[in-house]
């Protein structure tokens, strides 16, 4: 075997020992991307969750706003409105807004013979839901909130 003298003087043999010198084995190295892909489906996972319960807090908004829209319409004007755009252009809404959960603007409205005051005139929408048909994350249908 040859070899070299350090600058100390001590004789080195020129084949490399030990685990720093060779460097990670391919089993080390995908057993760390294995890890790595795991974090991050987990990740993605909570991500999709997070951003499913977003929306479901946004749909309960908005159809709280739009059904405080009617019913002020409803009282004031003595008549409910006939369609949403009624709220529109009456300036109780600025615009109607898109469901986030399917992102359409497709409202499923209710329209009924119940009036709101004694006063009323006319019957017209008097609730709206979600006409999206999917599943919430609590198991119940969003055209039923």
């Amino acid at each position: 075997m040859t070899g070299f003298f350090n600058a100390k003087g001590d004789r080195r043999t020129t084949k490399l020992t030990g685990r720093r010198a060779r460097g990670f084995t391919l089993i080390e190295l995908m057993i760390v991307m294995m890890i790595i892909s795991i974090l991050i489906g987990m990740a993605a996972i909570v991500y999709d969750r997070t951003i499913k319960r977003a929306r479901e807090a946004v749909l309960k908004q908005d159809l709280q706003t739009l059904r405080q829209a009617i019913d002020h319409y409803t009282l004031d004007k003595q008549q409910a409105p006939q369609s949403l755009d009624d709220l529109v252009e009456a300036h109780y809404m600025r615009e109607v807004p898109i469901d986030p959960v399917c992102r359409q603007k497709d409202w499923v409205v209710h329209i009924g013979d119940t009036v709101l005051s004694p006063d009323q005139t006319s019957t017209g929408v008097d609730d709206v839901h979600s006409g999206c048909e999917q599943t919430a994350m609590d198991g119940t249908s969003y055209t039923t909130w």
